[in-house]
Parts: C-alpha cells; structure tokens; sequence
C-alpha cells in the first residue's frame, strides 16, 4: 500500500499526504524500551506513509534517538525525514515523571547553534542526511517578548547555515515550524524558504492562514505542511466536556462551532476526524497533513480518515453555513 502523495516542485521532494507526526515517540514510556517505537513506525510504512517528522525537543532527545532505531536497515531513499533546529539539548536536568532524557533544552538559532543542532541530531537518528530542517517555535507563544530577538537571530545568523547546509546536500530543504501564520509571512518576505510546517492554523476552526499565507506560499512556491489538525483534540474528540483547543480549555464558541460542523458530519456520514485530516489537503498550497499517533490502532485509524472518500455537498454545505472559506 501506499498513500497518495504530492510533488513539491521547487524542491523535488514529494510528500505522503499523511505524514507521521513524531512528537509521541519522545511521550512513550522509557521503560518500554524501543520496541513500541518501531512497532509504530512498522506500522507507518505498511500503511504507506513515506514522510516521517520529528525535532529534538520531543523527549529532550529521546523521540530522535527512538526515530533512528526504528529506521534501521531501512533504505534511506524510502522516505523522507524532516527534524527542526533551534534548541540545543544541554546535559542535565532533573528525573521527573516524563519520558525524556536528561538534558534541558536552551533556544539557540545562531549560525554555530544551528550547526551544532544538525550535527547532534544526525548523530541521535544515526543518519548521515536530513531531508528537511524546520526551524522551530519562533513564535509570539515561545518567544514572547524576545521575538523580534530571536527573528533578528535566525536571519542573521541561523539562515546562513541552513543556505549552506542545502548547497552543501546535507539537507534538502528547509523551512520554518511554528504555530502563527503572520510569522511565517514574515520569515516569507525575509529569506528564501522552501517549506513551512504550520501547526493548528488552518483547519476546521482556525482559518487563519487562507487570506495571507496560503496565498503568499503560492506565488512563491512555498509548500505547505499542517501539523496539529485536530488543534489538540477538539476536532478528534468533538465538543465534549474537556475538549481542548490548543492544550487549553476549548472555549464555548469553538464548542458550539465544532457542534455545528458535527451535525453537518452526522448528516452527511463523514467522521469528524476525517473531515479534520482532509479539510487542509483542499487547499493546493498544502502538502501534507502530519499528525501523531500513539498506537498503531490509532495510526490505522488516521489513515483511514485521510483516505475515506467525502463528497463535495459536504464541503459545499460547511462553506454555505459560513463554516469554512467559501473558495
């Protein structure tokens, strides 16, 4: 089997339209050992996913290292892998109940930072090249009043090595990873950037990349990858009590939104996460749709959301009831 998938031209590269998100190989339990892991990423290639994301950041480490070991033996040319740059892990941190390795996690996006962050990864995934570098969470949530800092950082400093590791072939491309659809217009008219991972900012009920970003990406043929379609869980579990919307509390015009477009799916047959997972791929400037799975049950379950035919009166219908975009 295989996913359908699509061809980025100005990189060459071409992109599963499922992508495996692999932010939960950092989250799986240490004492389980790799086994779970590669279980997982086992069942990404029977499901015919080709396009495999993680970042140091997940686990302090651990989710690379875990990413590595399950890739093993497998030719490199089967798929592509995408990590990010902008922290540097540095031994020691207290043992607490979460998964990770024992290192904190320091931003650095300078030129040396952005090297050393390469050169560690590659080290912790045991390969010798990385298809995409994704500069991470330099964003208004992460950042905060340091911003602008960290923005000047990757621009003068951070971008020179990314343009020299891609002339030099140890990466394919690279591009930005953030959850704020503004700041990737900004890093857009900065520099020359092949891709944007874009997390929870164009989806089923945050549209708030269609008027700028998307079409900006367009012109320049800047392809597009949306992370977190779920936006935490809200489009996942539906308006239930509890649901979140990005890691919070979902607000009660979110709940009532989601009701809505709920009743839409009831009416037309369509899970609610399956419309979640195709919503974004209608837009042409999207690639593919990258989320993370906790079990190969739950794996299983995602492709068969993104795969599952949905008519277009659906779609037509949520775009009528001022749903989504209308174009």
């Amino acid at each position: 089997m295989r996913l359908a998938a699509r061809h980025h031209s100005r990189t060459g590269l071409t992109l599963s339209t499922f992508g495996f998100g692999g932010t939960p190989l950092g989250t799986l339990d240490r004492t389980a050992g790799a086994g779970e892991a590669v279980a997982l990423v086992d069942a990404a290639f029977a499901a015919g996913i080709e396009y495999f994301d993680v970042a140091p950041f997940y686990g302090f480490g651990l989710a690379e290292h875990r990413m590595g070991t399950a890739m093993i033996g497998r030719p490199r040319e089967n798929y592509l892998l995408s990590t990010k740059v902008g922290r540097l892990l540095r031994p020691g941190r207290a043992e607490g109940d979460k998964p990770s390795l024992p290192f904190t996690p320091e931003f650095d996006y300078s030129y040396d930072g952005i090297m050393r962050s390469v050169e560690d990864s590659r080290a912790r995934l045991g390969m010798d090249r990385i298809d995409i570098l994704y500069v991470h969470d330099v964003s208004p949530r992460w950042a905060g009043d340091a911003i602008e800092a960290r923005f000047r950082e990757v621009m003068d400093g951070g971008y020179r090595a990314l343009v020299e590791l891609r002339e030099a072939g140890v990466i394919k491309a690279f591009g930005v990873g953030i959850n704020d659809a503004a700041w990737c217009v900004r890093f857009a008219e900065a520099g020359d950037f092949d891709l944007f991972m874009l997390a929870g900012r164009y989806t089923l009920l945050d549209h708030s990349a269609h008027d700028e970003m998307l079409p900006l990406c367009l012109k320049r043929g800047i392809g597009v990858v949306l992370a977190a379609p779920f936006n935490s869980g809200i489009l996942a579990t539906g308006a239930r009590p509890g649901a979140t919307f990005f890691y919070s509390e979902a607000p009660a015009d979110l709940m009532a939104r989601t009701a809505r477009i709920e009743a839409a799916c009831a009416a037309h047959g369509v899970p609610l996460p399956a419309a979640a997972l195709q919503f974004p791929l209608r837009h042409q400037a999207v690639l593919s749709v990258v989320a993370g799975s906790r079990t190969p049950a739950e794996l299983a379950s995602n492709v068969d959301h993104v795969t599952r035919p949905i008519g277009d009166d659906f779609w037509a219908e949520l775009a009528h009831e001022g749903l989504i975009p209308s174009a």
